[in-house]
């Protein structure tokens, strides 16, 4: 599949590296260095209290990266308002052998930390993987790449992908299509949600 990808797209545009520095539209400098996005599988999480009922966990999606934001001047208030992060992840489609699914989705966060280690993440639940894989488990196995941008003041200032060229999602191709048959869900749609709090920035839930 992998090999397949490479073939089958063209790029045409150079590859934006990420920790690209802009002039946002309040007069200040953003840098945003971002790593390559990760994935691991997740079980449904277990919570006590109240009634307790009978289950066995399926597994989660997670997709996350670590970005590092700075402002100059940096503003009192040591955040960034807000950014968005787009993600584009690249699934085997079920349906049809040797084609892909392009899964997007636009995540707003607010109040970010800036200079310190922050976290984003998108999920892929149950469901969704049982879709794609036609098992409960194995979810990973799905993926053929990630990838995502960071927009400030709606300006992109960093961009990365765990293979392949950063912008591949955006090269034509008979290979690929954009498809939302298969949901990405934030952090606030996941039983995620209350966990690992400080780790990760946080997300507009009026935005979602």
């Amino acid at each position: 599949m992998n090999v397949l990808l490479k073939k089958s797209l063209s790029f045409t545009a150079s590859a934006i590296i990420a920790g690209l520095s802009i002039g946002s539209a309040l007069g200040q400098a953003a840098k945003v260095v971002g790593e390559k996005p990760a994935f691991d599988d997740l079980p449904s999480p277990e919570f006590s209290g109240g009634k307790q009922k009978a289950f066995k966990p399926k597994d989660w999606l997670e997709i996350e990266t670590k970005l590092r934001i700075s402002l100059a001047p940096e503003p009192k208030s040591k955040t960034c308002e807000k950014l968005t992060v787009k993600w584009y992840i690249a699934v085997k489609n079920p349906e049809k052998n040797g084609s892909m699914l392009l899964l997007t989705k636009d995540i707003e966060h607010v109040n970010v930390p800036l200079e310190e280690d922050i976290f984003c993440s998108v999920y892929l639940s149950p469901a969704s993987i049982k879709r794609l894989t036609g098992s409960d488990k194995g979810g990973k196995n799905a993926v053929a790449a990630v990838g995502y941008e960071v927009l400030i003041n709606g300006e992109k200032v960093a961009s990365e992908t765990d293979k392949f060229k950063v912008g591949w999602w955006n090269a034509a191709s008979d290979k690929i299509s954009r498809s939302d048959s298969v949901p990405l869900l934030n952090k606030f749609q996941t039983p995620f949600s209350n966990m690992w709090w400080d780790r990760y920035a946080e997300v507009n839930e009026s935005a979602k």
